[in-house]
Parts: structure tokens; C-alpha cells; sequence
């Protein structure tokens, strides 16, 4: 069994740089402290799906070459993580096909608010839609061979994460979150990939600080951890070097494989082109 997952963006909100920023980060000629809005590629043998569709959709699928998309999962409808939404019409041209959507049904109500043109039906002559299935879940679904299980997180109010489970793989996704409960931490422990949100050093209402979402992955024990959804506070190298062993900054096209085999999980990491 082998998965592999695309960091197609890493940021909070507002992206970075910010608009009208000048600070150290924002002006970085780093290309790694280019961060667009926060999003998750996931391609097994026989499904690909991505997790949020954000402003920066359309351009994340060009810049990563991403040709081929099974389902959208979203995991709630923040303008950050929705906005792209109408730019699946194109796989369904390149596909063939209806593109089911998924998420609970608060989340699922909020986009098609939105978006109240998206349906299943064909667009009238001359008009070009999105063709989507849309559907609410509520506890553990499948997605070709992926099972995506929904966890319950505090982002201001719920939010949903995903233990995703794909043979003897397991990875967590949680992009935005204050706090987790306990059973939602049981579900994950000793998962091989862990993807958590570490906005920035300070305390924030909302999101997990970088001190909190360290403490959290002790709980949690992954095999490997990836901090996300990261703001201009954040220097990719700076905090690169002081995390722990284990832990890893995330970065606008990282790609990670994952593989299944005799004698356990085998994990790679490179840039993807």
C-alpha cells in the first residue's frame, strides 16, 4: 500500500506574504516562507483527493502539476478553505465525471450557501458549472481505499479533522485547532503521520500555538510529525532548527510517501515539481 501527500499550501487566512507587509518573513526570498492558503493532496493506487479547496486552488494545481482529483473533503467553510470550490469544474472535464464532496452538514449547508449554482445537474447551454455529488457524513466513510474517519476539534467552534486510513497506513489531519479532545487524541496515538496546525509562537484564540501543538504531539507519539497552517511569525528556518526530533515544518509543495511493506512504514520526503 503506498500513499502519497502533497502539501499544497501551509498558511493561515491572509497567505504569505501578507498584503502590505514588509517584515522579515513576508520580504524572505526563502521560497519556503511562501505559504498560500492551507490545503492537503492525497493519492493512494486508486483514489485522489484533496482536503479544502482555498483561494489559491487553481494555482496550487498548476504549480504541482495535479491532473487528476476523485473528491474534495472539506473540513470546514471558512472562506480560506472553500474559495476555490468552483475550480473543480475542471477535473470534471478531465475526468469524466461527477466530483462527490464531502464534509458534516454544518459544513456542507455554509457551501452550498456559498455556492448555491454547484449541483449534480448539467449546466444550460453555455454555462460552465461544477458538477458535484454533495455528502454529508457523520462518522467514518470510504473514499476508493482511503477510510476517512471525522474528528471532532475546537476552532472557535467545531471543526472537523480526519484520520485518514489507507491498508496499514494512518495518517492525521487536523489544519485548524485550539483544542482537541481527549478521544479525539486516543484515535490518533501512534499515528505514522500526524499534520497539525501551529500557527505561530503567541497564544491565539482560535488556533494551537506552536509550545501547544508541541505539547499535544507528545500525546499523540506519531511516527512524524508536520506543524501547518502557519503565520508570518513563523521563519521556516528558524523554527526548522528548533524543533524536536520527529517534528518537521511544513512547506508549500513537500511531498511525502508513505509505503506499506513486510518490515513496516517506510516514509520519504522530497519537494514536489
Amino acid at each position: 500500500m503506498y500513499m502519497e501527500l502533497i502539501f499544497l499550501g501551509t498558511g493561515t487566512s491572509v497567505g504569505i506574504p501578507m498584503i502590505g507587509c514588509h517584515c522579515p518573513v513576508c520580504s524572505s526570498d526563502n521560497p519556503r516562507n511562501v505559504r498560500r492558503r492551507t490545503s492537503l493532496y492525497v493519492k493512494t493506487d486508486e483514489v485522489a483527493l484533496v482536503i479544502d479547496t482555498p483561494p489559491d486552488f487553481r494555482q496550487q494545481m498548476l504549480d504541482f502539476r495535479i491532473e487528476r482529483l476523485d473528491a474534495v473533503v472539506f473540513t470546514h467553510a471558512h472562506a480560506d478553505h472553500i474559495f476555490g470550490f468552483d475550480d473543480i469544474r475542471r477535473f470534471n472535464t478531465l475526468n469524466g465525471k461527477v466530483i462527490p464532496a464531502y464534509g458534516d452538514a454544518e459544513t456542507l449547508a455554509d457551501v452550498r450557501r456559498v455556492f448555491n449554482y454547484i449541483g449534480n445537474c448539467p449546466s444550460p447551454q453555455g454555462l460552465y458549472r461544477p458538477l458535484v455529488d454533495f455528502v454529508e457524513v457523520s462518522g467514518s466513510f470510504q473514499v476508493g481505499d482511503i477510510c476517512l474517519t471525522p474528528l471532532d476539534v475546537q476552532h472557535g467552534r467545531k471543526m472537523t479533522g480526519y484520520l485518514m486510513e489507507a491498508g496499514a497506513l494512518r495518517v492525521g489531519y487536523v489544519p485548524d485547532c485550539h483544542a482537541m479532545p481527549a478521544a479525539t487524541v486516543k484515535q490518533l496515538v501512534g499515528v505514522d503521520v500526524m499534520i497539525l496546525d501551529a500557527l505561530r509562537y503567541r497564544p491565539h484564540p482560535t488556533h494551537m500555538s506552536v509550545e501547544e501543538s508541541l505539547a499535544l504531539l507528545e500525546q499523540i507519539a506519531p511516527r512524524i510529525a508536520y506543524l501547518i497552517h502557519l503565520c508570518h511569525d513563523v521563519d521556516h528556518d528558524v523554527l526548522e532548527c528548533a524543533l524536536p526530533a520527529g517534528v518537521r515544518i511544513s512547506y508549500d509543495g513537500l511531498r511525502v510517501g508513505l509505503e506499506a511493506g513486510a518490515e513496516g512504514v517506510v516514509w520519504t520526503e522530497e519537494e514536489a515539481s
